[in-house]
């Protein structure tokens, strides 16, 4: 297995997922002369509208916080960084790593997952909402720029590592497993389901892994460094966690007295380069003990073969515990997000009450009669906007702009 590890120089490793072999796309296209399947994916997912919006979308903290807090927009493409360098070391396809990565989030809500949990309640009796699942109806369906088919016709692998990339959705009997333990599948991917068999009970290719994993680097290392320019963590408090506290000691060790942003800066680059090193690490051992043969054996495995070591996992969870006791629920921010889950609620009130408040595009396919239809819908369009959209459709509708702290 070794020798199969050359940081990019070579042909992918036996368990990569060939291009040159995908199962191709739902509605069948010419192969382009330029490109692989999986670079047309991840330029059809960039010229989306639906990635252009993320500009404007909570990761944690609002839009107009401030310039240098991440978006949803910056949040992934740190992750296809993180990904497509993990994909490099490991000899993966990075382009279909990238285009995962690049629409991972693509289904977010405004305001983060303040608008994503008001979502979930008001579809509560309608299917519910679900980002990953949301992510998956705009790829397949809400975006329109083709003329043959709606959604962006993505590679059958780029759309099983958008719905698989945590992991098996169901098991051998088709139960839900992991975050849908116990639950019905959300409407979107079963729909999909019905369509094309994404293989919901096997783990996703190993590209998809990646991305995933990529995600968890993103946001501990971006959390971190956001919420200490929002003041709401504090360097020191970092030490509290024993991965955090170490790499201090190594900073100030080396380089005593440094100042703030540059302790932070180099806090947040080690945190990512020590957890993607991990990462290739542990890959590395759990690849050579299963020596799988091919993207469909690596599919198989009975577990993930990109993931964090023992004790970079015991870290990773430590980290996220610090970051929802200090950030995600601080009272500032809770504020906010509170206020912000009551603007989706009045739109979503005043859509279902009102039809005729929507744009005229939205209205034209709006079946009143069917209520599931008519609240997914709604749910599409308000999933849609920007914070910033969002706002202003209150203002519009409301003749009010909410206090968001």
């Amino acid at each position: 297995m070794e020798g199969q590890i050359g940081f990019g120089i070579g042909p992918h490793a036996a368990f990569a997922v060939d291009p040159a072999a995908s199962r191709g796309r739902l509605y069948p296209e010419p192969e382009s002369p330029t490109r692989t399947p999986y670079q047309r994916d991840r330029d059809r997912i960039v010229h989306s509208t639906a990635f252009r919006r993320l500009k404007d979308k909570t990761q944690v903290f609002l839009f107009d916080t401030g310039d240098h807090y991440r978006t949803r927009l910056t949040h992934t493409i740190e992750v296809a960084q993180i990904a497509r360098a993990l994909a490099r070391a490991l000899r993966l396809d990075e382009d279909l790593a990238e285009a995962i990565a690049l629409s991972h989030d693509l289904g977010h809500t405004p305001f983060g997952h303040a608008g994503e949990r008001a979502l979930d309640r008001l579809m509560q009796g309608h299917g519910g909402f679900d980002h990953n699942a949301q992510s998956l109806r705009v790829v397949t369906k809400l975006e329109r720029r083709y003329p043959h088919f709606d959604g962006l016709n993505l590679s059958w692998e780029a759309l099983e590592g958008l719905v698989k990339h945590n992991g098996p959705l169901v098991d051998a009997e088709g139960r839900g497993v992991g975050a849908y333990a116990g639950k019905t599948l959300p409407a979107a991917i079963l729909a999909y389901a019905a369509e094309q068999d994404l293989q919901l009970a096997t783990y996703a290719s190993a590209e998809a892994q990646a991305a995933a994993i990529a995600d968890d680097i993103a946001y501990d290392a971006h959390d971190i460094d956001d919420g200490l320019r929002a003041g709401l963590l504090k360097v020191e408090g970092l030490r509290e966690v024993d991965f955090l506290r170490d790499i201090i000691d190594e900073i100030d060790a080396r380089y005593p007295g440094l100042e703030k942003p540059r302790l932070v800066n180099e806090i947040v680059r080690r945190v990512i380069t020590r957890m993607i090193e991990d990462v290739i690490a542990e890959a590395l051992r759990r690849l050579e003990a299963t020596a799988p043969r091919s993207a469909d054996q690596l599919r198989h495995a009975g577990r993930p073969m990109i993931a964090f070591s023992d004790a970079l996992l015991e870290a990773d969870k430590a980290i996220k515990a610090h970051l929802w006791h200090n950030v995600y629920r601080h009272p500032r921010v809770m504020q906010v997000m509170t206020a912000a889950e009551g603007v989706v609620q009045r739109l979503f009130e005043r859509y279902w009450n009102d039809p005729d408040a929507l744009p005229g595009e939205w209205r034209r396919e709006l079946d009143v009669g069917d209520l599931d239809r008519r609240a997914r819908r709604i749910a599409d369009f308000l999933a849609g906007m920007t914070d910033r959209y969002a706002l202003r459709e209150h203002q519009r509708l409301f003749d009010a702009s909410p206090d968001l702290g």
